[in-house]
């Protein structure tokens, strides 16, 4: 997938196999684990795995999908942010995750204004959720600075947890 959003401080491009180290290391983070869950991608080949048959499937059955997350002032990979087809939700869902030293930074919310801008002009998507669990205060924060607005509580299907659903209207005569 060809992608390329760039922000101020970032650059925004699609996922690859070259990435999977990078990858392996944000979902093993405490703050991955305890806010998305453990996926079990403990190497470099489940890693590889994952971002072949989730995220780069996605770029060809959707359209969209994860992308990642670079700050051009040092060139290093802070997170993901991107936009996610998710099994119980009835419109897309920006997703994101930031390695730890790149949280409270701005980062997530800067990324996350650029992907749904994408979302608006590039995919002219109508609607755009986020889910997050209640106690994720940053999380939830960053869906409040891009737009979003709670909706109400939700269970997605093979998950024992709540979520806390936020959705916003994508509309073109806005922008």
């Amino acid at each position: 997938m060809q992608l390329h959003i760039e922000t101020e401080r970032l650059r925004i491009r699609a996922l690859t196999i070259i990435d999977a180290g990078f990858m392996m290391q944000l979902m093993n983070t405490p703050s991955w684990i305890k806010n998305i869950g453990n996926r079990n991608v403990n190497d470099p080949t489940t890693a590889s795995n994952y971002i072949a048959n989730n995220i780069i499937n996605s770029y060809h059955i959707n359209g969209f999908g994860l992308f990642l997350v670079v700050v051009k002032k040092d060139n290093q990979s802070a997170g993901i942010c991107g936009i996610v087809k998710r099994e119980g939700l009835t419109i897309p869902d920006l997703g994101f995750a930031m390695l730890p030293k790149y949280e409270g930074k701005g980062i997530a919310t800067e990324a996350s204004k650029a992907v749904v801008q994408y979302a608006k002009v590039t995919l002219q998507l109508s609607q755009l959720a986020g889910i997050t669990k209640p106690d994720n205060i940053a999380s939830i924060r960053v869906l409040e600075k891009v737009g979003m607005e709670f909706k109400e509580k939700i269970q997605l299907p093979q998950d024992a947890n709540m979520f806390s659903l936020y959705t916003m209207a994508l509309h073109k005569e806005a922008l």
